[in-house]
This record gives C-alpha cells, structure tokens and sequence, in this order.
C-alpha cells in the first residue's frame, strides 16, 4: 500500500511539473545506474575558469544536488594542458572534465585524443530535448559532431574606448582606427600570438588586407599587449584610450567603478562577434572517475548547472531556458541575425592560424 502511494505521489508531482527535471531523469534509461556510480566515486576532477565566483558557485551546487565533491582546478587552460600532456605521457590521469575554451580544447584535448565521446554520455532528457536549445539542438562544434560540446554563445564588444579622450562616434568604421590623432594611442592583444589578439587581426586582415593590417599595427605605433590585464589598465588610466582584446569581465567591473569605459559592439561594415568564452565541456578518456565524469556533463549542461555557470561567468547560454535578465542585453545574441563566429572551428583550426603566421612575419617578429 506504501509502495502504491509514493509512486502516486510521485506521478502527481511529476504531473505537476514541480520535480519536472528529476521526474525526467529517474526515466532517462541507465540514470540511477549512473547516479549511483558516480556517488561511489565520490569526486570528480575538473578544469574550468579561475573565476573566484564561479570556483565557488559550481562545487557548492553539484555537491548540494548529488553529494559529490568536485576538486576545481582553475587556471589558464594551456597550463593544464601542459600538465595532461606531461602526466599522460607517464599513464598518470588525473582529470575528468574540462570547461575550456576553443583553441586548447580542439588543438589540444581534441586534437591529442584526450577526449571520450560526449555525445553518447548525455543522457539526461532535460539535456537530449533539442527543444530545450536556442539552436534546436545540441551545439557540438568538432567535425564528428561528438566530442565538445558548446554551451556559451555570448555576443562580444570589438573594441573599448576611454570617452575622456575618444569619443564613440570617432570610432564608426575599422577605417576611423587608422585616424592620424590615434597613432600611439591604441593597445590590443599581441596579435602573433596565438589567441583573441589574432582572431582581430585575421578578421582584419580577411576582410580589408595586408594594408590595412600594416598601417593598423605598425603605422599607428599600435601597442602589443600579452597581458590582458595590463590591457585593461592602460585604457582606465587613458594611457590607450583605444583598446580590443581587454577582458570585458574587467571592462564591466570598471564601468561599474564608475570609469569612462565605452565598450563598442559594432563597427560599421563588419559583422558583430559572438565568443564562446570557457563554454566547451569535453570529458577525458581514461578517466579516473569516469562515472561522475559523466553525471558532471549532464548536470552542467542542463538548466541548473548551466544557470549557474553562465550568471556566474557573465556569458549567455546556449540553452533556450534560461532568463538572461543577469546579462546587459547588448551581450544577448538576437535571431536571425548573422554574426561572427571568433571561435568557428575552421576558422581556428585553419584560417587564423595561417594568417596569424603571415602576420608575424611581417611584423618581423
């Protein structure tokens, strides 16, 4: 008679939609396995952003919804790439899943087949429904259509300016840049390098020449930053009141501060940009917790997990569920709308990098 009641209770509940994910989950085939497993793990190892709020948030709620902890380790993903390589090298595997950005997780983890099948490992239906997708379906962006999974898609600023020294409407076209009053005036990401500073300059160099990227980086006297950071700080003090590459995490916090930071969308005569950010989820081959590897994948990629990462990361997801309300609406993709993919697999893979070499040489370095 027990039995009979709880299982009505449950069905009511699930009919009400109040446990809506979870009543999907217990008839997802193989999910209890799956939780159950994972729990006997115990733990799951992850590479994500070194984001303070985002170290904080993630572990906290995958803990509090399965009781699972999840050692974070944040930091620059070429570093923990560097760290994969030298442990696998040795048979030692550390690591379950990565929260990376594009370039280390198709050079590296994809390229270096470091990567199990994600596509198989997703099971929960909250995650499978492609109605659930701004896209109708799940964004995997490799070539087997497989392995990493895109779950941000966030339009970006092209530039930043500082409105003490460089008004808005200065800067209306790619071709206002090479304005002589800004020679010397103007801090971007080492464009030789690989990374957003040449994913600029290619866009550049693809759309309007070798000419234009030769008066743009040398005429002008252009900075080369590698530090973004150090990028940030000379458009706050208006050392360079020109800047593309800065962190705009960092550029909203110095709104916020109340300094005169412009960040602009738009340059007329190119398309705007959308970024992926750290929003590629990929889980390791021979993991050595390979059930919570995969229960990880679900949970960051349904509704609750992915909510979290993304109001935590400052990005918007790819998820169609999601209230963006955190975000400035600017950062919001709108429909039907054609932008640029800085992160487009081909376009990382292939076209940059060609370019990013060519461009090196001839700025002779």
């Amino acid at each position: 008679m027990k039995k009979h009641l709880a299982f009505a209770l449950s069905f009511a509940f699930c009919m009400a939609g109040t446990l809506t994910q979870a009543c999907a989950q217990s008839t997802a085939p193989g999910w209890d396995k799956l939780v159950a497993d994972a729990k006997k793990e115990g733990k799951v190892v992850i590479i994500a952003p070194s984001d303070p709020q985002v170290r904080e948030a993630i572990p906290a709620a995958f803990k509090a919804r399965y009781g699972i902890t999840v050692e974070y380790l944040g930091g620059r993903s070429s570093d923990m790439a560097a760290r994969l390589r030298t442990e696998r090298a040795s048979g030692i595997y550390t690591i379950d899943v990565a929260l990376s950005g594009t370039l280390t997780m198709a050079s590296i983890f994809y390229g270096e087949k470091m990567l199990d099948p994600l596509r198989p490992a997703l099971i929960d239906p909250d995650v499978t429904d492609g109605s659930k997708w701004k896209a109708g379906k799940l964004w995997f962006i490799d070539p087997e259509d497989k392995y990493i999974l895109r779950i941000f898609n966030t339009r970006t600023p092209m530039f930043y300016l500082n409105t003490d020294y460089v008004k808005p409407q200065e800067i209306q076209t790619a071709q206002d840049l090479l304005n002589p009053k800004f020679k010397g005036k103007i801090i971007v990401s080492d464009p030789t390098l690989p990374g957003i500073g040449s994913s600029d300059s290619a866009r550049f160099y693809i759309q309007y020449g070798e000419d234009f990227v030769k008066k743009l980086y040398l005429d002008q006297q252009t900075i080369f930053s590698r530090d973004r950071r150090q990028i940030g700080d000379g458009i706050a003090r208006g050392a360079y009141p020109i800047a593309m590459g800065a962190e705009d995490e960092e550029m909203i916090k110095l709104q916020k501060e109340g300094f005169p930071i412009h960040r602009g969308y738009s340059l007329k005569g190119m398309s705007d940009v959308v970024s992926p950010s750290e929003g590629h989820v990929g889980i390791f081959n021979n993991a050595p917790h390979p059930n919570a590897a995969r229960l990880f994948a679900n949970w960051v990629a349904s509704k609750e997990g992915l909510e979290i990462y993304a109001k935590n990361r400052g990005t918007s997801p790819t998820r169609a569920d999601i209230d963006e309300s955190y975000l400035d609406p600017e950062m919001i993709a709108k429909p039907g709308v054609e932008y640029f993919d800085s992160y487009n697999w081909e376009f990382v893979m292939n076209t940059k990098e060609k370019i990013r070499l060519r461009i090196k040489e001839m700025l002779g370095k």
